[in-house]
């Protein structure tokens, strides 16, 4: 593999053999070949999802899985596959969610064109129970750090960030939610901006019931956690923007989001409604 563009895709795993399959698959198919994926697990109990990942590593030497004995959250089964890392690129995907075939090749021939340390895309959010498409996020066209500290504005499963650029020093902060938010805020505290690609979505967001991040109420600790263990806020300040800053970000980001849905989905059924209708006339 060509080390000068490869992308090594960061996976955390953990009793994820509902999904696993079509995760990893839609990273191996993708058109643009000069990949590795670093899939860490975090101490599985579940048999087959054991079996899956070690049926996959012996069909393709770009997979390259490491063991973890105990569980320690996907933070740290994240830095322990960025620490294996030997490409240029590091990119995200969780063992739920999913890519484009293309979503590598249009996003660095994207980075490369912008010469931009750091970017993301927009992306469809399906149910993983039915597999339907239920919604639709939209990423702003250029991310500020001003605007990250209000509230996240990249989709971890589209990021993906340059090491030529940034250097090897970049890991997912120690704190056990909202890791993300964290590194993706401190990369562009130094990239000062992040852009996103702009023709169509990249990427395939799956909505669980009980999964960590649906349980919004729950995250709100560690929301504040970011503001005073990453940005060294103290508790006031931290209070001051989480409430007058963060909820009313995020609330016009979940109004914006529901809209995009909707237009997403009416336009769908469109299409589908015309397809339907062109076969009923052959």
């Amino acid at each position: 593999m060509n080390q000068e563009d490869l992308v090594s895709v960061i996976m955390p795993t953990y009793n994820a053999s509902k999904y696993l399959a079509d995760s990893i698959n839609s990273i191996l198919n993708q058109t643009y070949k000069n990949l590795e994926l670093l899939i860490t697990d975090d101490a599985s109990t579940a048999p087959i999802t054991l079996q899956l990942l070690q049926e996959i590593a012996s069909r393709d030497n770009r997979v390259n899985i490491l063991y973890l004995k105990e569980n320690h959250g996907a933070g740290y089964a994240r830095n322990k596959s960025i620490e294996r890392a030997k490409g240029r690129y590091i990119a995200f995907c969780d063992s739920d969610d999913r890519w484009t075939t293309d979503k590598l090749e249009k996003q660095i021939a994207f980075m490369n064109e912008k010469k931009c340390a750091l970017s993301c895309a927009s992306y469809i959010i399906f149910d993983g129970e039915t597999q339907e498409e239920i919604g639709f996020c939209t990423a702003p066209k250029k991310i500020t750090y001003g605007m990250m500290k209000r509230d996240n504005k990249v989709g971890c499963l589209t990021a993906i960030y340059d090491i030529k650029m940034l250097g090897r020093k970049f890991f997912m902060p120690t704190i056990r939610k909202r890791q993300d938010w964290a590194l993706f805020l401190q990369i562009i505290k130094e990239c000062k901006v992040c852009y996103s690609y702009p023709s169509k979505p990249l990427a395939y967001y799956c909505v669980r019931k009980n999964s960590i991040s649906s349980n919004k109420m729950s995250l709100m600790k560690y929301n504040l956690a970011v503001y005073k263990k990453i940005l060294g806020f103290h508790s006031i300040k931290a209070n001051l923007y989480f409430f007058m800053l963060f909820l009313p970000t995020y609330g016009t980001k979940v109004l914006k989001r529901k809209l995009d849905s909707y237009f997403f989905l009416h336009h769908k059924r469109d299409l589908n409604q015309k397809f339907h209708n062109s076969a009923l006339d052959i």
